[in-house]
């Protein structure tokens, strides 16, 4: 998931193209993510199977019997989130040294995920808890992000999107950053990350596919290609770069999405739903670009921004247990549990914003990035 937007940057000389003037803060991306956060709750509160049946007493189709088959497609807020991720990442690299873009991915990244961990792992180890915790052994696994690569149980069912956020932090930093992000490296990269990831999943290399992401590699690109309308205006390069992701992008959102009908599953996704709500990722963060919500100011906006990250670490697990609590013990009605996790999750994330990333990302920030003289 993306963290949260850095200050525009300055222009660059290096392109004949003079880069796009901007707003010190794109608000409106903020609200996009956190429309993407939204989407993606409702797919895991209301959406889908699994233990959220167990919270709710019965399946979300029986909960929401119109709503599910809507919920169903706010998955797709992760393809979202890719595209955002690709756009902020760019703009976040840009001028930085490796060392002062580690640091910054690092700081921003940890500290809310540690304490998501100590907290989901304390709920879910008190007695009238219902749901499965993961062995102290794998709790700690977890704490380096790197769970999935070593094969332990995870206690975020959402973290391998940050799985694939961490690929896509090495490659850019070893290929875009460690040599200087310019607009011509940034388009290499983009080229040659689009060819090598078509052809690891031709050739079935299991290496080849973890490294270059084939399946979430589009989406990433895509922003980048946005980014740099974004800095210099229309392009025809970089728009090629864009349409050609989401054309791949869509591919493998449908691939993965997708099924016949069968009543045996818990819901159908239309391949046009599928591809349209693709698009419209791809069209907002491109509107944005663009400029075309510069209108979209509030300031608000940048809380909201800041509280998605939080929010979608906590909302899933800890939303079980509220939802079990809120319907099956206290009674309250579906819709009235769905609309209430939904704002104790906001509440709990404004409070890991405050107390936590506010005042351990600066600290670790300085840590990483502080020269130490012999």
């Amino acid at each position: 998931m993306p963290p949260a937007l850095p200050q525009t940057p300055a222009p660059s000389p290096e392109s004949s193209r003079p880069p796009r003037s901007a707003p010190v803060r794109l608000r409106a991306l903020d609200g996009l993510r956190l429309l993407a956060a939204l989407m993606v709750a409702a797919y895991h509160y209301g959406g889908r199977g699994g233990e959220i049946s167990q919270a709710w007493g019965s399946s979300p189709r029986e909960q929401f019997p119109t709503a599910s088959t809507y919920f169903a497609y706010g998955c797709l807020g992760v393809q979202i989130f890719f595209v955002i991720s690709g756009f902020v990442i760019c703009m976040s690299g840009w001028g930085r040294p490796l060392r002062s873009f580690f640091a910054s991915r690092v700081s921003r990244l940890y500290p809310a995920y540690w304490a998501a961990i100590l907290i989901v792992t304390a709920v879910f180890a008190l007695p009238w808890v219902a749901f499965k915790s993961v062995s102290p052994s794998d709790t700690l696994v977890n704490l380096t992000m790197l769970q999935q690569p070593i094969g332990v149980d995870r206690v975020l069912g959402v973290c391998w999107t940050l799985w694939a956020e961490l690929r896509f932090y090495a490659l850019f930093a070893l290929f875009v950053v460690l040599p200087g992000a310019n607009r011509q490296r940034v388009i290499l990269f983009c080229a040659v990350w689009t060819l090598g990831a078509a052809l690891a999943d031709a050739a079935n290399q299991p290496f080849l596919e973890l490294v270059l992401m084939p399946q979430y590699a589009p989406y990433f690109i895509g922003g980048m290609g946005l980014y740099l309308i974004h800095r210099y205006g229309h392009d025809a390069l970089a728009w090629g770069i864009v349409g050609l992701s989401f054309l791949i992008g869509q591919h493998y959102a449908v691939a993965e999405l997708w099924h016949a009908p069968n009543p045996s599953f818990f819901s159908y996704r239309s391949t046009l739903g599928i591809v349209a709500i693709v698009a419209f990722g791809y069209l907002a963060v491109a509107l944005i670009a663009l400029g075309k919500f510069q209108w979209a100011n509030w300031r608000w906006l940048t809380l909201a921004g800041a509280l998605t990250y939080p929010f979608y670490l906590v909302h899933e697990h800890l939303g079980w247990v509220v939802v079990e609590v809120l319907h099956q013990k206290l009674n309250i009605p579906s819709y009235g549990t769905f609309a209430l996790t939904i704002l104790l999750m906001l509440f709990l994330a404004w409070l890991l914003y405050r107390f936590v990333e506010q005042r351990l990302t600066p600290v670790i920030k300085r840590s990483l990035t502080a020269v130490r003289v012999r």
